[in-house]
Formats: C-alpha cells, sequence, structure tokens
C-alpha cells in the first residue's frame, strides 16, 4: 500500500539531512562554474510574513535551476539587525533592543528553514554583531582619510520642550506635534556626519556594465538629477564684498530676473534683514522650520515668501532685484538660492504674479507681438530685452551668456546634482557607534584602527525622552584622546542603517574572516554578485547606496570591478485575498506558517510559483493553494506508487549521482 503523504514529516526529514550533510554549503574555488545568487536580507521583525515567502520561495527556485545547471552556486542569508524598532521595543517592553533582535532572529531562522531552501547558513551575517559593525567603522575611518566622510551642519526635528531631537518617527500629526508633549517641532541645524556620494554622482548615472530593470535606472537618474547650467554670484546692494551664488540651467533667461529667493536657512538672512522686515522674516522663518522638506517642496503647495528689505545685483545689467525668503528653497539642495525669472518658470510666475513683481519677456516665442504673457513661456525663441544678445536664438544666447559670465569672471558652467550627500548621522542608540571623538585639544579625532570595534554599552538605559541613550552614558561618552591622553568625548550619533546593507554581499564571502572586511582570494572567486532579487521600493536608497561603497572599495583596491550586482530583478507584491495590500487593520494579513504545518511548505512555494509572473505580483487564494496540495499529492501517489510496485527503495546512486541530486 502507498504511504500516504505527509509534508510535515516528510520534510522534516529531508530538511535535517540537508543540514547534516551540508549540501548547500558553497565551496570555495569549486571548479564548476560559480553563481552568486544573491536576495535581499530580512529585518528580524519577528515573524516571516508571506511577503517574505514571495521574496525568498521563487528565488531559491532560481538559485536551485542554476545548480542543476551545473553552477557552483552561493546562496546566503543573514539579518539586517540595527532599526529603530529594536530601540522602541526596549522603551515600551523594558528589553535590551540586542535581546529583542537575537530572539526575533532565532524566530526567523528557524521559520526560515522551514522554508526548505537552499540557505548556505554556514555564511550567515547579524550585523548587529560587533564582528560585522566594526567593518563599518572601519569602512568609515578610510572614507574619513579619503575626505569622504565629513562632519557638516544639516537640519533635523527638535522638540524645543524636551529640548531634544526626534526619529521621523516621533513627529505626529499634520500639526507636526512631539508624540510625547505635543510641542510644535521645528527644524533645527546640527553638526552631523556625511559621506560625499555627490563625488561619484557621474559614476552612478552610468549602467553600461549591468543588467538592471529600466525602472530602476530611471528612478536613479532622476534621484541624482543631473543638470548643466551655469554659477554665479549676485552681489547685495549696499553690501561692499558681499554675495550669493546661484545656479541656473537657463542662463538665456538672466536678463529677466526680477527677484531673488533665499532659502529661510540661510546664514546671509538674519545679516542683510532689514529692522522694518525682522519680525516677519522671523515669523516666516519659524514657520518654515516646521515642515518637513517634502512638504517645502510640494507641488500642490501655494508659494509664499517674505521680502527681507535687500537687493541684489543683476550681474549682467547691474539691476537691482528684491531678495524674498521662501520655504520652497532649501539650504541642503544647490546653492540654497535662486534667480526669479517669472517670464520663463512656471513657479517664478506664480510668485511675480502673488507679489506684484515684474515679468519681462527675454525669450520672445515665435509671433509674439509684445503683449504681457498669461503664462510662463518655457520654450525657445528670440532673445529680447537681453542687451547685447538681443536677436540671437535662446540656443545661441545660452552659450554667449554663459561665455560672458566666464569671461568676466561672474560665473561659470557647472553640473548640479539633485542627490545629496549621504547623512548618516542618527541620534539614536541601534545602530553602528561613529568611531570619532572630540578633544577640546585635538579636535576631531579619529578612533585607532587597533580599538576597533567601538562596541555598543550593553548597559544603557532607556528612557522616553527622545535622546540617545548613549549621550547619558557616562562611560561610553568620556573617553582619553589617544592623541594626547587628555579627556575626550565619544561622537554619540550612531550609523544610519543602510551602512549596513551597503556591503553585507561581500562579508558573505568570508563572514569569520577577523583581520579583513572579507579574504580577497574567495572574493576573487564569488565576486562580484551575478544574480540580486528585492524590492523596487529600494531602487533610490539601497540599490544606490550599495553601488557607491562598491565604487569607493574599488578605489581603496578591494575590488577590481565598479558594480556589486551584475543582474538585478525585482518581484511584484502579493496582496490580500480581496486584492489590497496585505496590513493588519484590513484583516487580510496571510500567516504562512498556518499553511507550511497543515500543508507543508512544498505547498506554498509551488503556490507562489504559480501566483503569476514573478515581477508582477497578484492576491492570494486561498482555493488556489488547494490546488497546489492536490497536484502534490499526485506527484506523491505517482512516485510513491511507482516506487512500490518495483518492490521498495531505489538502488544507492553513484558519488557523481550524488553530486548531481
Amino acid at each position: 500500500m502507498v504511504q500516504r503523504y505527509d509534508p510535515v514529516s516528510i520534510e522534516a526529514k529531508w530538511q535535517a539531512r540537508w543540514e547534516a550533510d551540508g549540501l548547500h554549503h558553497a565551496r570555495d574555488f569549486d571548479p564548476a562554474p560559480k553563481w552568486y545568487f544573491l536576495t535581499m536580507y530580512p529585518y528580524p521583525s519577528g515573524d516571516l510574513h508571506i511577503g517574505h515567502w514571495y521574496a525568498m520561495a521563487p528565488s531559491d527556485a532560481a538559485a536551485r535551476f542554476k545548480r542543476m545547471q551545473g553552477y557552483n552556486v552561493m546562496f546566503p542569508i543573514g539579518f539586517d539587525a540595527f532599526g529603530l524598532p529594536a530601540e522602541n521595543a526596549a522603551i515600551q517592553h523594558k528589553i535590551h533592543p540586542y535581546r529583542w533582535t537575537m530572539d526575533n532572529i532565532a524566530r526567523m531562522r528557524a521559520q526560515l528553514r522551514s522554508m526548505g531552501a537552499m540557505w548556505d547558513w554556514q555564511r550567515e551575517v547579524v550585523t548587529c554583531d560587533p564582528d560585522y559593525y566594526r567593518w563599518n567603522q572601519w569602512f568609515f575611518l578610510k572614507m574619513y582619510e579619503k575626505g569622504l566622510a565629513y562632519r557638516a551642519l544639516a537640519p533635523v526635528d527638535w522638540c524645543p520642550k524636551d529640548n531634544t531631537t526626534l526619529a521621523r518617527e516621533q513627529v505626529v500629526g499634520e500639526e507636526r506635534v512631539c508624540e510625547r508633549c505635543g510641542t510644535p517641532v521645528i527644524k533645527k541645524n546640527l553638526e552631523q556626519w556625511f559621506l560625499r556620494i555627490t563625488a561619484y554622482a557621474d559614476e552612478l548615472l552610468d549602467f553600461s556594465s549591468v543588467e538592471w530593470p529600466e525602472r530602476v535606472r530611471v528612478l536613479q537618474e532622476n534621484w541624482i538629477g543631473k543638470s548643466v547650467g551655469v554659477e554665479f554670484e549676485l552681489k547685495i546692494a549696499g553690501y561692499a564684498g558681499v554675495g550669493f551664488r546661484v545656479f541656473t540651467t537657463r542662463p538665456d533667461t538672466v536678463y529677466g530676473m526680477t527677484f531673488a529667493v533665499l532659502a529661510p536657512e540661510h546664514p546671509l538672512v538674519d545679516r542683510l534683514a532689514t529692522p522694518d522686515r525682522k519680525a516677519q522674516v522671523e515669523a516666516y522663518k519659524f514657520k518654515a522650520a516646521r515642515e518637513s522638506d517634502i512638504e517645502r517642496m510640494s507641488t500642490e503647495k501655494e508659494r509664499d515668501g517674505v521680502f527681507i528689505g535687500a537687493y541684489a545685483l543683476n550681474p549682467m545689467n547691474q539691476e537691482k532685484v528684491p531678495i524674498f525668503i521662501a520655504d520652497y528653497v532649501l539650504l541642503t539642495y544647490g546653492t540654497g538660492a535662486i534667480q526669479g525669472v517669472p517670464a520663463h518658470d512656471a513657479r517664478d510666475f506664480d510668485f511675480a504674479k502673488k507679489y506684484r513683481l515684474p515679468i519681462p519677456v527675454v525669450i520672445a516665442p515665435p509671433s509674439w507681438d509684445g503683449a504681457p504673457p498669461r503664462e510662463a513661456y518655457l520654450g525657445e525663441g528670440t532673445m529680447v530685452n537681453s542687451g547685447p544678445f538681443d536677436g540671437m536664438s535662446s540656443a545661441m544666447g545660452w552659450h554667449a551668456i554663459a561665455d560672458s559670465m566666464e569671461q568676466h569672471r561672474l560665473g561659470e558652467r557647472k553640473a548640479n546634482y539633485r542627490l545629496h550627500d549621504w547623512l548618516i548621522s542618527r541620534q539614536r542608540y541601534w545602530g553602528t557607534p561613529i568611531p570619532i571623538l572630540y578633544c577640546p585639544h585635538c579636535g576631531t579625532v579619529p578612533v585607532p584602527e587597533t580599538d576597533l570595534p567601538v562596541r555598543l554599552p550593553m548597559d544603557a538605559e532607556f528612557l522616553p525622552t527622545g535622546e540617545s541613550p548613549l549621550k547619558q552614558h557616562e562611560g561610553f561618552r568620556k573617553v582619553a584622546c589617544p592623541n594626547c591622553g587628555g579627556e575626550a568625548e565619544r561622537e554619540t550619533d550612531t550609523m544610519d542603517t543602510f551602512i549596513d546593507s551597503s556591503w553585507y554581499q561581500y562579508r558573505y564571502v568570508s563572514p569569520h574572516e577577523p583581520d579583513r572586511p572579507f579574504d580577497p582570494a574567495p572574493g576573487a572567486y564569488w565576486l562580484p554578485v551575478d544574480q540580486y532579487t528585492g524590492g523596487v521600493e529600494h531602487a533610490v536608497m539601497h540599490l544606490l547606496y550599495t553601488r557607491f561603497w562598491t565604487k569607493v572599495m574599488r578605489d581603496l583596491g578591494l575590488v577590481t570591478f565598479g558594480e556589486p550586482m551584475t543582474r538585478l530583478f525585482n518581484q511584484g507584491v502579493i496582496l490580500g485575498e480581496d486584492g489590497e495590500k496585505m496590513s493588519k487593520s484590513r484583516g487580510n494579513v496571510v500567516n504562512p506558517d498556518d499553511y507550511v504545518t497543515t500543508m507543508g511548505a512544498d505547498v506554498v512555494r509551488a503556490y507562489l510559483m504559480f501566483i503569476g509572473p514573478w515581477d508582477g505580483g497578484g492576491p492570494w487564494n486561498s482555493r488556489g493553494i488547494e490546488g497546489a496540495q492536490r497536484f502534490l499529492q499526485r506527484v506523491w501517489m505517482v512516485v510513491a506508487g511507482r516506487a512500490a510496485s518495483k518492490g521498495g527503495a531505489s538502488p544507492a546512486p553513484s558519488p557523481n549521482g550524488t553530486r548531481d541530486l
């Protein structure tokens, strides 16, 4: 009689056998061609949801397929273990973030093993392990040596009542108030650490050596936002030697400038605001400080501003133009100032109309009759009201005015980027400590490499104050300066958790290497990653940062290539049975464990493989998975029945057969 298909016992038996035999451990330097297959590692939230399964089970199938084709496949797994949820749990449940994280990892390990995937568990990395994050710190020091890590002012959300910085999650409601005390939150500039990703902006626009989805390439190109134009200085009327710089992609319109705008945070604002305008300027600065950058840049928002009482001089004709502050200009973008050319920019046109500013046409559209414009004209045309450049085509005038500015040392051609340098400082505990000391005698001092890792103190107190526990931990904060031996203080900010995932693929090569981020010998065999899979939502953060990191590693001599992953595939999203995104509030969340413990992991895997195109996703269907279950039961009956009819087990395979299997 044919044995009944019992997926729970059968899968447990074979998973244990695979583990004991080390079947899924990829051997370095195997003579077979290598294939490094990587899927994005999970955050240890504590439960493996069906979204994890949809990202991982099909990628496992693809990795197995490559192994069946004769490749030596490395398919590693690990945990993206730092992050704010663990710190919040520490406050709410009185449990240390390390314990909360490691308990969750233990639970998720068991769930991942139940999936039956070919993870190479011998290569596991956990990013909150000091043996991992010491290399975050090592990379930081190398970038600091190269001038790629630096400290500068940057805005943070600040509660003026608690006198502390707030995480984005701690600012609540449309009124943007502190979640603890309800005080209106403002923006405040603090010294924070940056990585100079803009140094690689042009390289990051080159995708010629990779096979990545068009959508990701376009998202990154738009995020980097390269534009070519002229940067020039506007001097301040009545202030000898004082001015500010602006950038424009339309130097052909500079004669049409009728106002200039500074970011409310610009350092010249307080100096230039006249006494009769001070009150209005301060009120507007406070309003702007309460808004997020996204709110300030929204195209839905009506543009407004405040005249500060000072005037700038147009360098081409020395005409005075009023200076405003407006929240749609950001200090962190470009020069923190813009020229206003209302006849040829829709935003400037609306602003000029609102404040009754002149709107002179300087690029005449075809058949223009000299009438005032009803809207901004953005196209090409003939230059008018532009002094010696009148009559030129706007395309010719673009270069002629740029040449004139350069010849008279008024400005220069320049490429500008939307991309900002990467702000990595986080005012929280559960992340990699930044390896910097501050000494009153020696200034900013990098921690010596021999003192790495700078470890997180395990006895930190987690209080609902919004401040990092590291600020209150005297044992962590106070330290001797390695240069002079005097009293110094540690940096108490920690690193953005995207640092961890920017290079984790390299640590998988040799996760226990004590002296280097990874061993270069197996690195030369395995790297770069051949196939990467994950969600498109990471297009302009993780996927951009890991490209930057690899280019830095190349320039440090650690690798010989400039792209981390040769191929990228973005899976779709699995939806609830109602066709909506899964959420607890909708009650449509699917718990895969419920199906694994009754139908078996293979049924769940088979159903996910047949739900539709992997890059398309689709809704969960409880009847559909029953079809997958019936299919596998029939397969079992055919195979088991055939074995029974032949009188028992098949003969043992040969050594070569075992390898092929």
